[in-house]
C-alpha cells in the first residue's frame, strides 16, 4: 500500500495533482522495440542452427567450424545492427514527441481545474529536453543489438570450445533472447519515467511554478528508504532533491533514478 502523506498548503496555493507517466506510451514504446529484438533473435538461430548442421563441430581443436561460425555471426551483426540503425531515430522520435503531449494534456488539465487556461508553446527548454531524449534513446536502441551479439557470440563459442550439441546452444540462445527483450521493455519504462520528469521539470519552472511535493509510488519490491522518507515533502522543482544514499548523493527529480516511479504534485500559487 502507498505510503499516506500528508503536507501543509501555504495561504492562497493550490496543489495539484501528480503527472504519471503514461503506461500506454511505455508500452508501444516496448512493443515496437521487441518487435526488432524477437526478428533479430528468430534470425540468429535460424542461421545459427542451419550451419551447425552443415558442419557440426566435432570437437574443440577443429578450428574450420569455429571460423564459419564466426563469418556468418559477423555478417548477421552487421546486417542487424543496420536495422536497429535504421529504425533508430524513428522510433525515438516517435517516443519524445507521444510523451510530450500526453505529459503537456495532463498538465493543462490540473492548470485549468485550478483555474488557468494555458496554451503550451514549444519553448527552448522543452525543445532540448526532447532532442536531448531522442539521443539518448537512439543510443539506447542501438545498444539492445550490441548487448546481443555479444552475448550470442560468446554462448556459440562456448558451445565449440566444450564440445556442446546443438540442443544445448539452442536453450542458451533463446535465455539471450529473453534478455534482451527484458532490456528493451526496461529501456522503454525508464525512459518514460526520466522523459515525463524532464517535459514537466521544464513546463512547470516555465510557468512560474517553483515546487512541488514529492510522492513516493508505493511500488517495487525494494522501496528506496530516501525516497519513502522524502515522501510528502516540498521540493524545489528548478533545483531537485538532494537524495542522501550513498550510491546517489546528489540533487534529482521523481523518477529520474533506474526503476524509480516517484511522481510529485505542482504547487501553485498565487491564489488569494
Amino acid at each position: 500500500m502507498p505510503r499516506k502523506v500528508s503536507f501543509r498548503r501555504r495561504c492562497g496555493e493550490k496543489v495539484g495533482r501528480p503527472i504519471h507517466p503514461n503506461a500506454g506510451i511505455a508500452a508501444a514504446y516496448a512493443r515496437k522495440l521487441k518487435v526488432l529484438v524477437d526478428e533479430m533473435a528468430a534470425s540468429f538461430q535460424y542461421f545459427i542452427k542451419a550451419a551447425w548442421r552443415k558442419n557440426e563441430p566435432a570437437m574443440a581443436q577443429d578450428a574450420t567450424p569455429a571460423a564459419d561460425l564466426q563469418r556468418m555471426i559477423d555478417r548477421l551483426a552487421q546486417r542487424w545492427r543496420d536495422r536497429f540503425d535504421e529504425g533508430a531515430e524513428e522510433m525515438a522520435a516517435f517516443f519524445a514527441k507521444a510523451s510530450a503531449a500526453r505529459s503537456d494534456a495532463a498538465l493543462r488539465k490540473i492548470l485549468r481545474d485550478a483555474g488557468f487556461s494555458v496554451k503550451f508553446k514549444l519553448t527552448a527548454e522543452v525543445r532540448d529536453v526532447m532532442r536531448a531524449s531522442v539521443e539518448q534513446n537512439v543510443q539506447l536502441i542501438k545498444s539492445i543489438p550490441e548487448q546481443y551479439l555479444t552475448d550470442v557470440q560468446g554462448a556459440v563459442m562456448r558451445s565449440v570450445q566444450a564440445g556442446r550439441d546443438l540442443g544445448s546452444l539452442v536453450t542458451e540462445l533463446r535465455q539471450k533472447h529473453g534478455v534482451a527483450r527484458r532490456r528493451a521493455e526496461f529501456i522503454a519504462l525508464d525512459q518514460n519515467n526520466k522523459n515525463t520528469a524532464a517535459i514537466q521539470r521544464a513546463r512547470q519552472t516555465g510557468l512560474g511554478i517553483e515546487e512541488g511535493i514529492w510522492l513516493h509510488s508505493g511500488g517495487g519490491r525494494e522501496p528506496r528508504p530516501t525516497h519513502v522518507a522524502n515522501s510528502g515533502k516540498r521540493f524545489s522543482i528548478a533545483e531537485g532533491w538532494y537524495d542522501s544514499d550513498p550510491r546517489v548523493r546528489r540533487r534529482i527529480m521523481p523518477g529520474e533514478l533506474p526503476r524509480c516511479r516517484c511522481v510529485w504534485r505542482p504547487v501553485v500559487a498565487g491564489f488569494s
